[in-house]
């Protein structure tokens, strides 16, 4: 059993979104539609620099993975150079860089490591997060910088689209606002190292600190690694009343205020789901 009274019709089995991400990593001199460009870290004059692709939405584990990979380096590598990355993260991060390793195309070559690579991408998130803009919308929405760059990243997670992202954003400080659980299943799927479109009864109680359901508030870290348009949907959200999303099919998010006309939205978005999982059976 859930342990919060919801403020409004019991809503344990209504999924806010339905929505699964897949990622992809490049090497070589690849551009990615997601990725923004940063200047070299470091140059080879005689050859063409290869070049490490984070997009936007990667979960730190996704881009340890990658920069191994890159790198040439065993598995784990990566995550184990974090001890002496000594990464200029915010105090609440308490030394995790969930949210801070930027997605961007970052040109590596024989002289970059884990630990030069990690730092970059924090330094690069620190620049692009730490502008007035940012600290006044922070504090225009009760938030402090890191819980914005959290906002952002279940936007990241959650939006269908670019054109989603505010109005996702709005729907998470609504119920906030309300003192309603998030309920958002990217949480869920992060805490269970996943990506799907299902969220099941049981993972609804799931005993973890990133389960929006059981537990009130935004989760303790970022879930992802969110892109400009995340930050600034988080910054500055589409103005709306909704507290409800589903995407019932791609291209069609429907937003509402109304918890019957939610039920609605997810009920045909179940018959189609379920329709679409007969015909490939």
């Amino acid at each position: 059993m859930q342990n919060y009274t919801p403020p409004t019709p019991p809503r344990r089995t209504i999924r806010l979104t339905r929505r699964g991400r897949t990622a992809l990593i490049a090497t070589g001199a690849v551009v990615a539609v997601t990725a923004v460009a940063v200047p070299l870290l470091s140059t080879d004059d005689k050859k063409e620099p290869q070049a490490l692709v984070i997009p936007e939405g990667w979960r730190t584990g996704q881009v340890y993975a990658a920069m191994d990979k890159a790198l040439a380096l065993p598995a784990g590598s990566s995550k184990k150079s974090l001890e002496k990355a000594r990464l200029k993260l915010p105090n609440d991060a308490s030394g995790n860089p969930e949210g801070y390793l930027f997605p961007a195309t970052y040109p590596i070559d024989k002289k970059s490591t884990p630990v030069s690579l990690l730092s970059y991408m924090v330094d690069t998130a620190n620049k692009k997060f730490g502008g007035g803009t940012v600290t006044a919308g922070a504090e225009r929405n009760a938030m402090n910088v890191y819980q914005t760059v959290t906002v952002a990243s279940i936007v990241q997670a959650e939006a269908a689209t670019k054109a989603d992202m505010g109005r996702v954003a709005r729907v998470i400080y609504n119920r906030l606002d309300r003192g309603m659980p998030l309920q958002m299943d990217s949480t869920i799927n992060y805490a269970l190292n996943r990506s799907t479109l299902r969220t099941s009864e049981n993972d609804t109680q799931l005993e973890s600190p990133y389960n929006t359901y059981a537990r009130m508030g935004l989760p303790p870290t970022p879930i992802a690694n969110p892109g400009e348009e995340a930050m600034r949907a988080a910054v500055a959200p589409t103005q709306g009343d909704w507290l409800y999303f589903v995407t019932v099919k791609p291209g069609d998010t429907r937003f509402t205020a109304d918890y019957e006309e939610h039920k609605r939205n997810v009920a045909e978005f179940n018959r189609a789901h379920k329709g679409a999982s007969a015909s490939s059976g």
